[in-house]
């Protein structure tokens, strides 16, 4: 029989989930592909990871090794980040079920600080803390074939995206199959699996915030080894998810005069510029123009039905995705009022 990995969906879980589908879609509408946002979040996700290993490295010496700055610090701590920088760059190029692409991760993220990079571990490991052994990972005789099967059944999963690599991350954990960098492995290998699925989720820094609560995650890992089941796991990554893409939705607040807040605000479906002007009892073409319209096209509230040809007779108007949420966001408040 195929392997299934042990986990319950609770109620919780299914409220995580769909809070997350919720932020990712506010997160899709708003995002602007700003790249210096995503130049920041790609830094503070490399610190996450890695300061959750032991790294020590600040954000503004991590920007320094980006712009090629020399930098004081130990050299295995400077060849990590070098490395990590590698490997997130590279995400994009591999499919989450390829094992071959997992392995070259590997090496990738632990080229120059392990001799067996890219390999799984011919050893028996466990993992410590507090000068005691927390979890004996399986003997590394059964490590190939745990991850075949992991591995098949990433491929064949129906589980929600948030979901399967979440028990994904948590099965990488437990058995453990490289000599280092399980970690950063199982957190750079959900983020790939949560990346097909909405691509934007690969510019935010869930790593940080795993990072701010790193006794919850490993409490996490403990909990659900103890009952054979990943669910105290995935709330508590779903969880950050959820709390990364709050911290990074932008608030739709722009400075928008009065007067094209009042524009937005009468829009219905697709109207002309006489169905606008009527509606708004304005008669002055020009001032409409320059006080209300074009402001409003100009800012990305607004757009045309044929853009191509701006002074079309049939030309009409609507809202666009962004115009839409932040009308939505105004009537809520009124609503709450």
């Amino acid at each position: 029989m195929s392997y299934k990995p042990p986990y319950t969906i609770t109620e919780e879980i299914v409220s995580l989930v769909a809070a997350i589908s919720e932020e990712v879609g506010k997160l899709s509408v708003l995002n602007r592909h700003d790249l210096r946002l995503r130049r920041i979040n790609r830094i503070r996700t490399i610190r996450g990871t890695l300061a959750i290993e032991g790294n020590t490295l600040s954000e503004e010496q991590i920007t320094a090794i980006i712009n090629g700055t020399p930098v004081i610090a130990p050299p295995k701590e400077i060849q990590e980040v070098r490395n990590a920088l590698s490997a997130y760059k590279q995400l994009s190029k591999w499919r989450p079920e390829k094992e071959k692409d997992f392995l070259a991760a590997h090496e990738i993220m632990m080229q120059g600080l392990i001799d067996d990079c890219g390999q799984y571990r011919q050893g028996d490991v466990g993992v410590m803390g507090a000068g005691k052994v927390l979890h004996m990972a399986p003997p590394a005789l059964r490590v190939p074939e745990l991850m075949q099967n992991l591995f098949n059944w990433l491929k064949t999963t129906s589980a929600h995206p948030l979901i399967s690599s979440s028990v994904f991350h948590y099965e990488l954990e437990f058995i453990h199959p490289f000599s280092d960098g399980n970690g950063r492995m199982g957190r750079l290998w959900q983020t790939l699996i949560l990346s097909q699925w909405q691509p934007i989720l690969i510019d935010l820094p869930v790593e940080s915030i795993v990072h701010a609560y790193q006794q919850d995650y490993y409490q996490a890992i403990k909990q659900s080894t103890m009952q054979t089941d990943a669910a105290p796991f995935i709330i508590f990554m779903l969880s950050s998810i959820l709390e990364t893409c709050r911290k990074n939705t932008p608030q739709v607040t722009p400075q928008v005069s009065p007067q094209v807040k009042q524009l937005l605000l009468i829009v219905r479906e697709e109207m002309s510029r006489e169905e606008l002007m009527k509606r708004m009892k304005l008669k002055d073409i020009k001032h409409f123009r320059q006080r209300y319209l074009n402001p409003a096209i100009k800012a990305g509230l607004l757009e045309m039905t044929q853009p191509q040809t701006p002074r079309s007779p049939t030309q009409r108007y609507r809202l666009t995705k962004y115009g839409q949420a932040l009308v939505k966001q105004w009537e809520g408040k009124n609503s709450d009022e």
